[in-house]
């Protein structure tokens, strides 16, 4: 039944002089809606893209503009919507490049940590020479930061906090955001250093001591500013003395008292030694040397 055919309707909009059956008009009625769907679905689709091509024609600086008087009066929603539209607007113009900026602050602002790197990480990418690149990647240090979890849980994000803050160390060594960088770097360092302590702990305890040894050893190479590296330190001359190799057991040991005399941990490895008979010798060659001469 074609569109012009519908004139020839009866009033309670069944086709006349058709022969159909009650069930038959029941389905052909049906049919006709589903044919009319996609036609109301198209004139709704038609009015949206107009209202999109009319918000189009709002000159980007006064979106900015609007999107800044609404930061100002503390209304961070809608100044958040207003940067968003900037940026799918005018992308990879100067006022998106600034709404980048301005939506990782907001994000940040309103606690919505993952948006806020996902604005900091794409402004860094589009403009990695940008002065304002540091405090993007500043702003995602910040938020991997804040989503740290205890040390008993899986530690990923706590390792992207720690990229995020070297990066910032390493490529903008004079920002104003740096020292404050460094600062949480030791932080998130000694959490991850804590739980490869934690890890290896578990492992001595069960006796499995080469993987014990290789948590430990993370923390010697990896995180020898942290005060976990003394205890770590003993451990391995724990580890390598239940294992038989001696040598190690007393480089350890010898490592420890000669960068930690006076702690408790170097007088509990020096015992541990005694009784079987050894001292703290370091041997020049080991691996655990060779760490402690690179820094």
């Amino acid at each position: 039944m074609g569109w012009k055919q519908l004139g020839s309707m009866g009033v309670n909009g069944i086709a006349t002089g058709s022969g159909l059956s009650g069930t038959d008009w029941v389905k052909s009625l049906l049919r006709m809606a589903v044919l009319a769907a996609p036609i109301l679905l198209v004139a709704c689709s038609g009015k949206e893209d107009l209202d999109e091509l009319a918000l189009n024609d709002t000159p980007p600086e006064v979106l900015f503009n609007e999107g800044l008087a609404l930061r100002a009066q503390g209304k961070l929603r809608d100044s958040t919507e207003k940067f968003e539209e900037i940026d799918k607007l005018y992308p990879y113009s100067e006022y998106s490049k600034k709404s980048l900026v301005n939506l990782a602050f907001l994000n940040y602002s309103r606690g919505k940590y993952p948006e806020t790197v996902t604005a900091a990480r794409r402004f860094v990418t589009l403009y990695p020479g940008d002065e304002d690149s540091a405090y993007m990647l500043y702003l995602a240090g910040q938020s991997y930061f804040r989503q740290m979890p205890d040390i008993t849980r899986d530690q990923a994000v706590t390792r992207r906090a720690a990229g995020a803050f070297t990066e910032l160390i390493q490529r903008f060594p004079e920002s104003e955001y740096t020292p404050d960088a460094e600062e949480k770097l030791r932080i998130v360092e000694d959490q991850l250093a804590g739980k490869e302590m934690q890890v290896g702990r578990y492992y001595l305890k069960r006796r499995n001591y080469v993987a014990a040894i290789n948590r430990f050893r993370a923390v010697v190479v990896e995180f020898q500013t942290t005060r976990h590296v003394e205890e770590a330190l003993f451990r391995l001359t724990e580890a390598y003395y239940a294992l038989g190799v001696v040598n190690e057991s007393q480089t350890a040991a010898a490592v420890l008292g000669h960068n930690y005399p006076d702690t408790q941990w170097y007088k509990d490895a020096y015992s541990l030694l005694n009784k079987g008979g050894y001292q703290p010798s370091e041997d020049s060659g080991s691996w655990i040397s060779r760490a402690f001469r690179s820094i």
